[in-house]
């Protein structure tokens, strides 16, 4: 019989594992909203597809499902008192988008004006796993910028990492 793995256990290793530390908003008919999020990657590129990860239990998660639509930004690395804020450091939404420029995407959401890049995000599907609901977000628009470096979680801190570290193989 499999042992089983506990919380605790499960939670630091995936501390071990390196991470880029995005805001989530969104805006719509339910209102506007938005949290840190680590959890997020692609899914395909036919069509263009990513995945965030939302604590069910969050008061905002209402939100995003009833706005079905939500925009990732990937934070640089001067975004961490940000990053902190939409963790909920500040309580206050309007206070949080007060904290920095955003832009209105084609989707209605917000992107952070500064982000490392924005994706705007139709949301396709939600399914709840555990305690976390899965977004499924199409990419409907991109905005990036060709300059700075990500802001990363790792170990349960924020590390900077400089763009140009190397490559495979030499």
């Amino acid at each position: 019989m499999e042992e089983q793995i506990s919380k605790t256990e499960f939670r630091d290793a995936m501390a071990r594992v390196c991470t880029p530390v995005n805001v989530i908003t969104t805006n719509g008919p339910a209102g506007r909203g938005g949290f840190t999020a680590t959890a997020m990657c692609s899914v395909t590129d036919e069509p263009p597809t990513l995945l965030v990860c939302m604590n069910g239990r969050s008061a905002q998660c209402r939100l995003f499902l009833e706005n079905h639509r939500f925009c990732v930004n990937v934070l640089a690395d001067d975004h961490q008192e940000l990053a902190g804020y939409f963790a909920g450091r500040q309580a206050d939404m309007a206070a949080r988008y007060a904290a920095a420029q955003w832009v209105d995407m084609p989707s209605g959401s917000q992107a952070l004006a500064d982000a490392m890049v924005s994706f705007d995000c139709r949301l396709a599907e939600a399914r709840l796993v555990g305690t976390h609901h899965i977004f499924i977000g199409e990419v409907i628009g991109i905005r990036s910028r060709t300059d700075g470096n990500a802001l990363l979680y790792f170990d349960r801190n924020y590390i900077n990492v400089p763009t140009q570290v190397g490559s495979f193989g030499g």
